[in-house]
């Protein structure tokens, strides 16, 4: 099957430099042998089929107000993962959402990281996801992240490094539980002979993440609010209350009284502790936020503040989504923590600063330049795919609008094979792990793999023509162990 694929230079996570199968992968590629071309090919459209069917679909969004359903492109080949190597990483995102929800805490609290100039105040107090109404916030648990999305590159020499913090809304979590159930269902003698650590177990630790943040009582009422049926990631969310058995509930189901949320039902008004929100603070509250919001509930705030109703995740959480204050990060954790972070970042360049900037517009034509507030993949120039007019005008946007702008090299992200109109081609990959915290702290054993299923693009984002793969912990020494046999 794979006589023909030829890895790109850098890491390709099936094979080695040397174009031989990596150990721990031989028994898959076994597998995959026995399954044959045509037989992958075949599944893998009736896996499309069944994803169809279960309306597993995000609405992608038109310039207009109309949308389109699309089911979210799933590619078969798994992407495995030692579980030796995921024990380090999975330390590294408890410890890099540590020191995050320190930093929030702190800005929102006493300030020390911004008086003591480890970061720039103005470089927190300009950034979009900034909420000055959180000043002063006392949170059930201290916590603040309590359902993150972290992503996750390994680069050209295989060494991971955290490319984003998703931490206001993260969303995928329902694509990554489905891609599995759809594996198991179509291939299910790729599973034979390993033990692929479960993930099925996800919305039970989410549910009682959700309920550990209402420490007022022991029966805690959650719900899901959902900005509504025309929202992108609406299979998502409803989804996810069907897989915990609680409400989806839109702004118009909840109303406050006494402090109190309470959520309309058919036997009257029933008492509402903890809130899974899926839309952004602007649209909380209108009597705090955006006053012309139709999808919160007024009063809201008012019942957070006064401790009586949780809020997953917190409202004010969107400044460290910022791209500019990721580049912080690994300060924060010398500065709360007193340790070295696990996992780096990708090295980045601020546009604020002067040397910072005269270097990118210097070599923008080698860089990745990102909008500091965009996501989903826009917002963006990618300098050697890029033609002298984008860069020409990304120029005079970092020029005119320094803050709003950061820049990283073009990372030759690692590859996986993926099938690509029916042939197997080496295609670039993100992932994206989940981390609950309510008492603990919670880790899902792999995550979302996006990967860029064009040709050659590095961009995973669905919105961009990506697509998703499922990830496998495995443990290594059983794999070279089946291979044996």
């Amino acid at each position: 099957m794979f006589t023909a694929y030829k890895p790109n230079r850098g890491y390709d996570e099936y094979f080695s430099s040397t174009d031989e199968p990596r150990a721990a992968l031989r028994p898959l590629l076994s597998s995959l042998g026995n399954l044959g071309l045509e037989e992958l090919n075949r599944n893998h459209a009736a896996a499309g089929m069944l994803l169809k069917r279960l309306g597993a679909t995000f609405r992608l969004n038109d310039s207009g107000n109309r949308g389109v359903e699309r089911i979210l492109p799933f590619d078969p080949l798994p992407r495995l993962i030692a579980v030796g190597e995921w024990q380090r990483l999975e330390l590294g995102l408890i410890q890099r959402l540590e020191a995050i929800d320190h930093f929030l805490a702190d800005v929102y609290g006493d300030q020390n990281i911004l008086n003591d100039g480890v970061i720039p105040r103005s470089d927190v107090e300009s950034s979009q996801g900034w909420r000055p109404q959180m000043q002063g916030f006392q949170l059930p648990l201290g916590r603040w992240c309590h359902i993150s999305g972290l992503d996750l590159v390994r680069d050209g020499k295989g060494t991971w490094r955290v490319l984003e913090d998703n931490l206001r809304c993260p969303s995928g979590v329902a694509y990554f539980l489905e891609n599995r159930r759809v594996m198991k269902r179509m291939f299910p003698s790729l599973f034979q002979g390993r033990t692929v650590q479960p993930i099925d177990d996800y919305p039970s630790h989410l549910l009682q993440t959700l309920r550990e943040l209402a420490p007022w009582t022991e029966t805690p009422k959650v719900v899901l609010l959902t900005p509504g049926v025309f929202n992108s990631a609406y299979f998502e969310h409803s989804y996810l209350a069907q897989q915990m058995g609680i409400q989806l509930v839109e702004g118009r189901d909840l109303i406050c009284q006494d402090d109190r949320v309470w959520m309309r039902s058919t036997s009257g008004l029933e008492a509402v502790d903890v809130i899974y929100r899926r839309i952004d603070d602007d649209f909380l509250d209108p009597a705090v936020f955006r006053s012309d919001s139709m999808l919160g509930v007024r009063g809201l705030m008012a019942a957070y503040r006064a401790g009586r109703v949780a809020i997953a995740n917190a409202p004010g959480t969107g400044v460290a989504d910022d791209k500019l204050i990721y580049a912080y990060v690994p300060e924060m954790i010398r500065y709360y923590l007193h340790e070295e972070p696990i996992i780096e970042n990708v090295p980045t360049y601020l546009c604020s600063r002067d040397e910072d900037q005269a270097y990118v517009l210097e070599h923008l034509g080698e860089l990745v330049v990102k909008a500091v507030a965009e996501a989903g993949g826009y917002g963006m120039l990618i300098g050697p795919h890029a033609s002298a007019a984008e860069i020409s005008e990304f120029a005079d946007k970092i020029k005119a609008n320094p803050r709003n702008y950061i820049a990283q090299p073009t990372l030759d992200l690692s590859t996986v094979p993926s099938l690509s109109d029916g042939e197997l081609f080496p295609c670039h990959v993100d992932l994206r792990p989940y981390v609950l915290r309510g008492k603990g702290a919670w880790v899902s054993p792999g995550g979302l793999t996006r990967v860029a299923l064009r040709r050659g693009s590095l961009v995973v984002n669905s919105s961009q023509g990506g697509g998703c793969k499922d990830t496998w912990i495995v443990d290594e020494r059983q794999a070279e162990e089946v291979g044996a046999c």
